[in-house]
């Protein structure tokens, strides 16, 4: 399956998901910053509020794009079987890296409040695509801890062994297109134009000031 940009990606996933969760306001968090868009029209798909769940990916010293694990912004952290052979001093200081850019994320995606409470509510976590997994990893589990009724994992496309990691941290897992040629994420995307902090900032702040408005 090819899929003309994010917002096709994102229609698609609203429509599978809607059967079980529209109109049951669920709390819809895009993981930053490409899936953020695809929150967002999921979320009014359904009926939901929108919000984010940061976390970032761990790099590998001599390959950077490839993930070793991945933290949240609470300083958990998630670590695959590439980090085996990681020095531990490398680890410190990428964790501490990635972090520091966490805080500037929420303070700048978030300013004049707390992240959304998923506490006893429906949470489902949108993602572009998931390659190693990471990432989807220490999103699903930092909503673990804060107790929701129920963890939905949402994604694009997601190469075998993702989809099947997953499997085990969600209670329910939505994926549209797990491919046996999986390269990565972008070659399932016509269009994988990036998304910019000022593209999450200006989503939050729309989804906030409609969400006054009925209120």
């Amino acid at each position: 399956m090819l899929f003309e940009n994010r917002e096709h990606a994102a229609r698609l996933l609203a429509r599978r998901l809607s059967g079980y969760y529209k109109h049951k306001k669920p709390l819809v968090l895009g993981i930053p910053r490409g899936a953020v868009p695809m929150a967002e029209i999921i979320a009014d798909s359904l009926g939901g509020e929108l919000d984010v769940v940061l976390v970032r990916k761990l790099g590998h010293p001599s390959q950077p794009e490839l993930a070793i694990g991945a933290i949240d912004e609470s300083g958990n952290v998630f670590l695959s079987d590439y980090a085996l052979d990681v020095e531990p001093e490398y680890l410190e200081g990428e964790k501490a890296r990635q972090l520091e850019i966490l805080r500037r994320r929420r303070a700048q995606y978030t300013p004049s409040r707390p992240p959304i409470d998923p506490c006893n509510r429906i949470v489902i976590v949108v993602d572009d695509g998931i390659a190693t997994g990471s990432t989807m990893t220490a999103a699903l589990r930092a909503v673990r801890r804060q107790n929701p009724k129920r963890l939905v994992g949402a994604v694009a496309v997601a190469s075998v062994s993702a989809a099947r990691a997953m499997a085990h941290e969600a209670d329910a897992m939505v994926c549209l297109n797990v491919p046996a040629d999986f390269r990565a994420v972008g070659q399932f995307f016509k269009d994988f134009s990036q998304v910019l902090d000022e593209d999450v900032v200006a989503i939050l702040q729309k989804h906030e000031s409609k969400a006054l408005a009925v209120g």
